[in-house]
């Protein structure tokens, strides 16, 4: 009988603690007009799972308990505030004091009007969807995304374009790139060197051999044949790193 007791009473306590837990759960549900609704975190699962594993918003219903709507309006949501956050000290085109800071150290190194070097690399995209797989395998035959960037001497990322797919190469990756857009809107900053008593108003990039012949861009010399074109691939191969230092950085964190 006391055993019996017990067990009753046990079942009694684990009644009211499941009781007592939604009916906290209904009042951490509501929001700020009374209105029941999902759990800041629930949403934040949903759209980390999405971003990182590359879920669709039908997958996350069985672990979030949201519909599709409301987890891609949370996804947008959620994108939208990282970017308001932090475009204003990164990702942002430099102002006139970094662009002197830039152009001034660039200088001593030998590199007048030079205000950055570009490259891509390839993002491995380890939870690929199966639909997916075909655009974004690469050579390798990884799934990877392709990284675009400008970085500085002090691995400063001021521009990135993140989202085309493995199977391409630099060159389509700079067809759909926004990084000239300026340039074509007539916005481009306005800056002034002078190269061998000649007079440049434009700033050029670092750039490897895939890109094209454009007078933006700074290449190596595939043939040499002088000293002095060898002192300028050797320069130039050298603080053509500056990008790579940062793609080594990003791929450690």
């Amino acid at each position: 009988m006391a055993n019996m007791n017990e067990v009753l009473e046990r079942q009694m306590r684990e009644f009211r603690e499941r009781r007592r837990r939604r009916a906290a759960g209904k009042r951490a549900q509501r929001n700020a007009v009374g209105n029941l609704g999902l759990l800041p975190e629930q949403k934040f699962t949903a759209v980390i799972r999405m971003l990182v594993y590359g879920s669709s918003a039908d997958q996350v219903d069985e672990i979030a308990r949201m519909g599709k709507s409301t987890a891609l309006e949370t996804l947008v949501r959620f994108c939208d505030a990282v970017e308001t956050l932090y475009t204003r000290d990164y990702l942002r085109r430099p102002t006139p004091r970094d662009l002197q800071r830039l152009l001034q150290k660039d200088e001593e190194i030998g590199f007048p009007g030079m205000i950055g070097s570009i490259d891509c690399m390839h993002w491995q995209w380890k939870n690929c969807p199966t639909a997916l797989q075909g655009d974004y395998g690469n050579r390798k035959g990884q799934k990877s995304i392709i990284l675009e960037v400008i970085a500085g001497f002090d691995t400063w990322v001021w521009h990135a374009f993140f989202r085309v797919a493995g199977s391409q190469n630099d060159l389509n990756v700079l067809g759909q790139s926004p990084v000239f857009n300026d340039v074509l809107r007539g916005e481009a900053p306005n800056i002034t060197y002078q190269i061998n008593n000649i007079v440049y108003q434009n700033g050029y990039y670092l750039a490897d051999g895939i890109y094209p012949r454009w007078t933006t861009f700074v290449k190596s010399i595939p043939h040499l044949r002088s000293q002095k074109q060898k002192n300028f691939v050797a320069y130039q191969e050298g603080y053509i790193k500056d990008v790579e230092m940062c793609f080594g950085i990003l791929q450690a964190q």
